[in-house]
């Protein structure tokens, strides 16, 4: 068959003629060359001090490389350590980042784990890039949540009443377990002689017992937890108590009960990961095992200053350390203002913002959809309590514009982290490593926001 039209060529045999320049392998400004030019000029001590090369044999990857591998592999969310080993053969981003070489997936994993404290500890460092490039100003903070699932199954949890009874199936389980396995030796050595058994009552056993052991620390964990929250309580009655007394108040109503150290018995415990909680998802409104994790951005290119992990689906308790983890990594240095939903109200917030010379915008209510909100009117009460001047104050003109950056700022994050990268769930396990795991996934998030602002680093 003739053909007419002319292709390119088309030489799968053809050797390369030149050394490759993997520069040229992607555009210019591609995220695969500058994830390593700004690497490149981060403070990596504490990485680099727990290497030893007095003891000899094969040199470990250059910490540069796997930072870097790292970094982009949670840009692109694909923090699998697979997925990166993979990437490294297959997909040029990764093969440029790694500058062709290709770690284990092994290797990956055990580098995370051993450093990631320290990759986390990034976190500030990049902020730090991010205000030379001026995309922090400060003027406007806004602070949400989101519930990101755990790396466990909520089939995985158990009740502590269901705990309790188990308990007791099981050691009753062991116990004519072992009474068999004794009548059984008995048998054997009269048979047999003595060393002559059976494998597969010590096999069954030995399940039981595990599962008997993993029980009874799950229950001591939900004990511990509720002997933990009951404390808590009773100090807050107590301090309750004491301010009443100053004022020479009358309690209003029956005398409250004594606060049981006993757990719940709905009170879950998850074995796969044990410091996961339930939590409600805001979006599919289903339960799973997940964590809260919390960002404080900035209206100006939506940089997120703070971060943290919490167990506690309410947020209400998070406005002050959130707030202390901004300053703390910016040098000091605070918002003119900071908007939050009315999930994050209480008078004890509004003035600690106040005392910091922030100014409020909290909902103090969920507003109905369509709900036409009234413009204030007349002089403000002399006695109107906190909660009502700041109802007050988002009914403003002022107030609702300010208010209605939050929606403009925070939400669109949750959006490009869960939705444009995937994060939905968590791949690491227990609290202090998932808290280490969401602040690389913000890390990353505001270095993609220096990437697309067209910022270069002075060494690039």
């Amino acid at each position: 068959m003739s053909r007419r039209t002319r292709f390119q060529p088309y030489e799968r045999e053809q050797a390369l003629l030149l050394p490759q320049d993997m520069r040229e392998w992607l555009p210019e400004g591609d995220l695969a060359y500058f994830i390593p030019d700004v690497v490149a000029t981060l403070d990596l001590g504490a990485i680099y001090s727990t290497y030893d090369g007095s003891k000899g044999g094969q040199p470990p990857f250059h910490p540069e490389m796997m930072v870097s591998l790292l970094l982009y592999a949670y840009c692109l969310g694909l923090p699998s350590s697979r997925k990166i080993e993979e990437g490294t053969y297959q997909v040029v981003g990764f093969r440029v980042v790694a500058a062709d070489r290709h770690p284990d997936h092994d290797t990956i994993s055990e580098f995370r784990k051993r450093h990631l404290q320290a990759l986390a500890a990034l976190f500030v460092q990049v902020l730090e890039l991010c205000r030379e490039a001026g995309l922090v100003k400060l003027g406007h903070v806004a602070l949400d949540g989101t519930k990101v699932r755990a790396n466990a199954s909520k089939h995985k949890a158990m009740s502590y009443g269901r705990m309790e009874e188990k308990e007791k199936e099981l050691e009753a389980e062991v116990a004519r377990l072992l009474a068999l396995a004794e009548r059984v030796d008995a048998e054997e050595d009269a048979l047999y002689g003595k060393g002559k058994r059976g494998d597969e009552l010590p096999e069954e056993l030995k399940f039981r017992e595990t599962r008997l052991k993993k029980i009874r620390e799950a229950k001591k964990a939900l004990e511990e937890r509720a002997r933990a929250a009951a404390e808590k309580k009773r100090a807050e009655r107590a301090e309750e108590e004491a301010q009443r007394k100053a004022l020479c108040e009358k309690r209003k109503g029956p005398e409250p009960k004594p606060i049981s150290d006993a757990p719940d018995p709905k009170a879950q415990i998850n074995f796969t990961d044990p410091e996961s909680r339930i939590m409600k998802d805001g979006a599919t409104k289903s339960f799973e095992q997940s964590y809260n994790c919390q960002a404080l951005v900035d209206s100006h290119a939506q940089i997120i200053v703070a971060t943290r992990v919490t167990q506690e689906a309410n947020d209400k308790q998070q406005v002050a350390p959130l707030v202390e983890k901004m300053k703390e990594n910016l040098g000091g240095d605070k918002p003119a203002e900071l908007s939050a939903d009315n999930g994050y109200f209480s008078e004890d917030n509004v003035l600690y913002l106040e005392a910091q010379g922030i100014e409020p915008f909290i909902a103090t209510g969920r507003q109905k959809h369509g709900e036409q909100v009234l413009l204030p009117s007349g002089c403000i009460p002399e006695n109107a309590t906190i909660k009502e001047l700041m109802a007050r104050k988002l009914r403003t003109l002022s107030g609702r514009g300010a208010y209605k950056k939050r929606k403009e700022i925070v939400e669109p994050v949750f959006g490009q982290i869960k939705d444009a990268r995937g994060f939905w769930q968590f791949l690491l396990r227990l609290l202090a490593k998932v808290t280490a795991e969401w602040d690389l996934i913000c890390l990353t998030h505001n270095l993609l926001k220096l990437h697309r602002s067209g910022w270069k680093t002075q060494t690039a």
